[in-house]
C-alpha cells in the first residue's frame, strides 16, 4: 500500500470519462452497422436483378463507405461540440446523391433520415431541426413514388411524407437521448471536480480563520510589549525587564497553540474517515457497504482504526478492480475487531508496501494485530483486531474502593 496522490485520482477520474465516452460513442456507431447491413442488402439485391450494373454498384458501394464515415467523424466531433460544417455539406451532398438509389430499391430511403439524426445533435435550433426533417421526409417522399410498385395516387406522397417524417423524429429522438446522456455524465463529472475544489478551499479558509483566531492575539501582544520594552529600556530597566517576561510567555503560548492546532489537523477521525472513503470509492465505481463504529471507543484506538480504513481504500483504488467493499466492526468485552473486503484484487505481487508496514506499527504499538492476505474469489482482507482497555470500575462495583477506606494527608490527617 502506498498514499494515492490527488493527481493519481483524477488521473483515475479521467480515464473514467474517457470509457463514458467511448461507450456513448459506441451507442452511435452501431446505428452504422445497421445501415451498412440493410444498405448493402438492396445493394446486392439491385445487382443481382440487374437494377444496378457494375458501375453503377461499385459507385454506390463507394458512396455509402464515404457516408459512413462522416456519420461517424461527425458522431465523435458532436460528443465534444464541435461538428464540421464541412462534414455536414460534404455528408449531405452524398445523402442527396444516394437517396436517388431508391429507384432501384425502397430501402435507400433511409439514407436521408440517417444524416438527419447525425446532423440535428449540431443544430441548437429545434425549429430548424423540425425543418430540416420536414424537407428530407418531402423530398423523400417524392423520390419514392417512381420505386413505387402501384400506380401513384394523390395520397401516396402525403402517407410517405407521414411515414418519414415520424422516421426522421425516432431517429433524431434517440440520437438525442444518448447526446442527452453524455451531457448528463459532463456534469456530473465537472460537479465533482468543482465540489472537490470548493472542500480544499473551505479547508484552507478554515485554516487560515483558525490560525488567524489562536495566534492573532498573542502576536499583537508581542508587537505592543516589544515596543514598550524598547521605550523603557533605557528610563526603566526593570519595568522593560518585565515586559520582556511577557513577550516571551506570550510568544511560548503562541507556539503552543500553533502545535496544538497543527496536532488536532492531523488527527484521523475515524467517522470522518469512513464518510470520506465512502464517498472516495462510491466515486470510483467501487459500491461501498459501512458498519456503524462502536460507541466509546478510546481516541487512539478510534486513531488507528481510521488510517486502517484510509490505506484500505488507497489499496483499493490502486491495487484492484473492485466492484464492491465491505467495512464491518465487530465488538468484544475486550477488543473490537475492523474486518475490510473488496472483491477484484489483483494477484500478490512481491513484499509487503510501505503503507502496510506504517500499519503494522502502528497497530502494534497498541498490542493489535493486523493480516492482509488474498481470499477466495479474488478479494483482499485486511483484519484487523484491537484491544480494549479494562473500564473504570463503578460504585457498587466489587473492585470499587471500599467506602470505610479514608484519605489522609502527609501529616496522617483524614480528609474529610
Amino acid at each position: 500500500m502506498s498514499a494515492q496522490t490527488s493527481a493519481g485520482i483524477a488521473a483515475h477520474a479521467t480515464r473514467r470519462l474517457e470509457k463514458a465516452r467511448r461507450v456513448v460513442l459506441s451507442t452511435f456507431v452501431s446505428a452504422v452497422f445497421v445501415i451498412a447491413m440493410v444498405l448493402g442488402m438492396a445493394l446486392a439485391s439491385a445487382y443481382g436483378e440487374g437494377g444496378a450494373g457494375v458501375p453503377l454498384s461499385l459507385l454506390a458501394t463507394a458512396g455509402l463507405v464515404a457516408f459512413l464515415v462522416f456519420y461517424v467523424r461527425m458522431s465523435g466531433t458532436v460528443l465534444t461540440g464541435r461538428m464540421r460544417l464541412g462534414d455536414v455539406v460534404a455528408s449531405g451532398v452524398l445523402a442527396a446523391a444516394l437517396s436517388v438509389l431508391v429507384v432501384t430499391d425502397t430501402r435507400w430511403i433511409i439514407i436521408g433520415p440517417a444524416w438527419v439524426s447525425i446532423v440535428a445533435l449540431g443544430i441548437s435550433s429545434r425549429r430548424k431541426v423540425i425543418a430540416l426533417c420536414a424537407g428530407v421526409a418531402a423530398v423523400g417522399a417524392l423520390l419514392s413514388l417512381p420505386a413505387s410498385e402501384v400506380p401513384p395516387h394523390w395520397y401516396m406522397w402525403p402517407v410517405m411524407f407521414g411515414l418519414l417524417l415520424a422516421v426522421c423524429a425516432a431517429m433524431v429522438g434517440a440520437n438525442y437521448l444518448q447526446k442527452w446522456l453524455w451531457d448528463l455524465i459532463q456534469e456530473a463529472y465537472a460537479a465533482r471536480e468543482a465540489q472537490t475544489r470548493l472542500a480544499v478551499t473551505e479547508e484552507r479558509l478554515r485554516f487560515a480563520r483558525d490560525l488567524h483566531d489562536l495566534l492573532g492575539h498573542n502576536l499583537s501582544l508581542i508587537a505592543v510589549k516589544s515596543e514598550l520594552a524598547i521605550r523603557m529600556a533605557d528610563g526603566d530597566a526593570a519595568r522593560a525587564k518585565t515586559e520582556m517576561s511577557d513577550v516571551r510567555n506570550a510568544a511560548r503560548e503562541a507556539l503552543r497553540e500553533m502545535r496544538a492546532a497543527v496536532r488536532g489537523y492531523r488527527v484521523v477521525e475515524l467517522d470522518a474517515e469512513l464518510a470520506g472513503v465512502r464517498g472516495v470509492l462510491e466515486a470510483a465505481g467501487v459500491r461501498c457497504t459501512v458498519a456503524e463504529p462502536p460507541a466509546d471507543l478510546p481516541p487512539d484506538v478510534r486513531g488507528v482504526l481510521a488510517w486502517v480504513v484510509r490505506e484500505g481504500a488507497t489499496n483499493i483504488l490502486k491495487h484492484s478492480d473492485a466492484r464492491r467493499c465491505e467495512i464491518s466492526f465487530t465488538a468484544f468485552a475486550d477488543s473490537v475487531v475492523l474486518e475490510m473486503v473488496n472483491d477484484g484484487a489483483h494477484p500478490a505481487g512481491g513484499e509487503a508496501g510501505s503503507g502496510l508496514t506504517g500499519l503494522s506499527e502502528r497497530v502494534t504499538k497498541l498490542g493489535g494485530t493486523i493480516t492482509a492476505e488474498h481470499a477466495a474469489q479474488s478479494r483482499f482482507l485486511v483484519r484487523v483486531a484491537m484491544p480494549l482497555p479494562e473500564p473504570l470500575p463503578r460504585p457498587g462495583h466489587p473492585g470499587y474502593p471500599a467506602e470505610t477506606e479514608e484519605l489522609t494527608t502527609g501529616r496522617g490527617e483524614r480528609v474529610a
